[in-house]
């Protein structure tokens, strides 16, 4: 069964250094998730994952978080849902006025 980056251009699209960043980000967080819940308490978890906090090519230390797998998945899907309702469609024209 192909991973979930077998399709997918996005490693291709990272800088040549990225395992030297991924360690960085890791370390600056010693390891911990980086996410901060809505009473302003850091998740308790270990991190695994290396994420960009704005989405794009800035793969800056500044914008580079790391995330537990559940906290990267929650952030992924409000950023899915959010780009998802940014796209519209044009209104249909009522049948009644064809």
């Amino acid at each position: 069964m192909p991973g979930k980056w077998s399709d997918s251009t996005r490693r291709r699209q990272l800088p040549p250094n990225w395992q030297q960043l991924r360690r960085e980000i890791r370390e600056r967080a010693a390891g911990r998730c980086e996410w901060i819940d809505d009473d302003g308490r850091r998740c308790s978890l270990p991190g695994r994952e290396c994420d960009h906090i704005t989405p794009g090519p800035d793969h800056s230390l500044a914008n580079l978080q790391w995330l537990c797998p559940g906290h990267h998945a929650t952030k992924s899907s409000r950023e899915g849902n959010a780009a998802r309702a940014r796209v519209r469609r044009p209104p249909e024209k009522h049948p009644g006025l064809l």
